[in-house]
């Protein structure tokens, strides 16, 4: 892959061998956690990509934000070019043996899915070691642990990606699966989208032969449970057999918390995540479970329209 010389001249020359995974490693982290490998390992790179990063962020820690990683507004689950992946990665320091760890502000679990899709995206992009800060900023400011307000000066990588689908499923292959019925679909929205009473990107309804499990069942508070009950909550949903499991939801961001929550932390194997989710199955003209009828449809779009109003 060819680069500007410029670009080409500022990268940090690089070990060639990879870099051990840093003692206390886990996919998800405490803030106290974080803070003892920090201290031993200036090597791990911390990336904010939610919150007011001027305002405060943990020191030493780049920006990237969300947006950088996620499609245009009519599909913002779809996947980029992996080229922009790449060099989005580069300009925060990150190649594929660099210990990443992702915080968002910590605002409530849903901004939690920033941090768990761009996690997702850093692994099929090829990186190794990579771990979300549980409760995000807001939960290392409560711990009263370093808060900078100085922007670190962070050096370009010469990350190279190598893009895996082991994680990901595309359209055409979870409408194969719903027809073979080979395949556990779950649901990550609240119950209103899965019952079809909901809707905002998406087409009412759900994939057929979906099942509800809400990324709110991984929480408490704000914070993800931990790596032992999240495995509790995936053997009681008997999740634990299915030779493929899918995380869906609108556009891939609560979906994003369900694959971290059983693939990282119950151990779920095979499970993947539908990035594009229900922004793009429904405009393929798939048959919807829970689809409200067309007069229905109408109707309550009508009273969406009005509500707009006023």
């Amino acid at each position: 892959m060819l680069r500007n010389t410029a670009l080409t001249l500022s990268l940090i020359a690089l070990p060639s061998l990879a870099l051990a995974t840093p003692q206390g490693w886990s996919p998800l982290l405490e803030p106290a956690e974080l803070a003892t490998i920090l201290e031993a390992d200036p090597s791990v790179r911390v990336i904010h990509v939610s919150g007011d990063f001027a305002a405060g962020h943990i020191p030493g820690a780049a920006y990237s934000p969300y947006e950088n990683w996620r499609g245009g507004p009519s599909n913002p689950g779809a996947l980029l070019p992996e080229l922009e992946y790449e060099l989005e990665a580069a300009r925060v320091g990150v190649d594929e043996d660099t210990p990443v760890v992702l915080v968002h502000s910590g605002e409530n679990p849903t901004d939690m899915g920033t941090a768990a899709r761009v996690y997702w995206t850093l692994k099929s992009l090829g990186v190794q070691d990579l771990a979300l800060l549980n409760g995000g900023f807001a939960a290392w400011q409560e711990a009263q642990l370093p808060v900078s307000t100085t922007p670190a000066e962070i050096e370009e990588s010469g990350f190279m990606a190598e893009w895996t689908d082991q994680w990901y499923i595309s359209t055409s292959e979870v409408a194969a699966l719903v027809e073979a019925g080979e395949a556990r679909l779950l649901d990550s929205r609240p119950k209103g989208f899965f019952e079809g009473i909901t809707w905002s990107i998406a087409r009412p309804g759900t994939v057929r032969g979906a099942e509800n499990l809400e990324y709110g069942d991984f929480f408490e508070g704000n914070r993800l449970v931990s790596a032992e009950r999240a495995r509790e909550i995936a053997e009681a949903k008997g999740l634990t057999n299915a030779p493929i499991t899918v995380s869906f939801c609108n556009t891939g961001h609560w979906a994003a918390l369900n694959w971290f929550a059983l693939s990282e932390l119950a151990g779920i194997e095979n499970t993947r995540l539908y990035a594009e989710s229900m922004a793009e199955y429904t405009i393929h003209g798939h048959t919807l479970d829970n689809e409200p009828s067309r007069i229905a449809y109408l109707w309550r779009s009508t009273l969406r329209w009005v509500d707009g109003l006023f």
